[in-house]
């Protein structure tokens, strides 16, 4: 119970205020319960369940009895759980996204470069502001969720120095800005739409797919859930979307067609779609210390190539998109951990 309590005390310190004016609003008008139940309801579940204040409304646990309640992984017990999978002295090659290029160099296949290198190679800066998408992004290699990322014209850097640039406004990692393939362009061009993948060494150092999920950008540059895009699961099998997409905002409804393209979410084919498990595998046994791995996979037209490979992989893109708790997913790899 105190560590219960002291993963409570960090969820009110780090508590979106106005997201959970928002959601409490939202579930007061939609169940008519009272203020103060609600508030017993939320503490009560973040104490017995191990989830989060916002993973609360989330998971639409005002709708649940204890047996659903209890299916859920919230943030207390993905922690522990990632914490055990990917143990400190082998996650920093995922932590920092300058090392896992180096890292997972077999996999990334577009140009980019650390502030350091570029410093010291004035061809490597004519290199990546000459790449044929004619964009760059400008990311800080610790940075998550999408934040700490933005996109530039290559002609922004025409009569300025991209490394004083970078070094001024706390970006030390320079991409290539990644063209993604024609029948994602189609569903939703304003950013580049990622696979998440979530890959498990079992005991038998086999590969376990636990999910897949298409990230879909609505109006934005970056596809992740946090800043307001929505998902959608993907078949393992086939590569197909067979459930429509789904918003972390509890006040917004699925997602059958995409609101902007209005191409229609369910039945769309990822391409590439043996290829990019096939590298996921081999991926994840690239470093087998990582054990349960969140890779986002970007799709060009020559193929997938990584993107990104996370140890806390997000519990909400993960369960979301089909609607139902997969907590004991998880108990089956803890137990053959012990």
């Amino acid at each position: 119970m105190i560590k219960r309590l002291a993963y409570l005390g960090y969820y009110l310190k780090n508590l979106d205020i106005e997201k959970f004016r928002v959601f409490f609003k939202y579930v007061k008008n939609h169940t008519g319960v009272s203020s103060t139940s609600l508030i017993t309801d939320i503490i009560f579940s973040v104490l017995k369940y191990n989830i989060s204040i916002l993973e609360y409304f989330q998971f639409r646990f005002f709708e649940l009895d204890d047996t659903a309640r209890k299916t859920y992984a919230g943030t207390g017990y993905m922690y522990e759980y990632q914490l055990i999978m990917n143990p400190k002295s082998s996650r920093s090659c995922l932590d920092n996204k300058i090392e896992f290029y180096k890292r997972y160099s077999p996999f990334v296949r577009h140009k980019a470069y650390d502030i350091d290198k570029l410093r010291n190679n004035e061809n490597l800066k004519a290199d990546l502001l000459n790449n044929s998408s004619g964009k760059l992004v400008l990311k800080y290699s610790r940075g998550q969720c999408g934040w700490q990322v933005r996109i530039f014209q290559s002609d922004f850097f025409k009569d300025k120095d991209i490394v004083s640039y970078m070094g001024k406004n706390g970006f030390d990692l320079a991409e290539e800005f990644i063209v993604q393939h024609p029948d994602l362009m189609v569903l939703s061009p304003s950013g580049v739409n990622t696979v998440r993948v979530i890959t498990q060494i079992n005991a038998n150092h086999d590969i376990d797919f636990l999910g897949a999920r298409l990230r879909i950008s609505e109006n934005s540059s970056v596809d992740n859930m946090a800043a307001g895009n929505f998902a959608a699961p993907i078949d393992i099998d086939t590569g197909i979307i067979n459930r429509p997409g789904v918003y972390s905002d509890i006040t917004r409804g699925d997602v059958s067609a995409h609101p902007v393209t209005g191409v229609r979410i369910v039945g769309f084919q990822v391409p590439f779609w043996p290829e990019l498990i096939d590298m996921a595998k081999k991926a994840a046994l690239h470093v087998p210390e990582n054990r349960s791995i969140g890779w986002d996979i970007a799709v060009t037209e020559n193929g997938p190539e990584l993107i990104e490979g996370n140890h806390d992989w997000c519990k909400l893109v993960w369960q979301l998109p089909v609607k139902k708790g997969m907590k004991s997913v998880l108990e089956g790899y803890l137990s053959d951990h012990k």
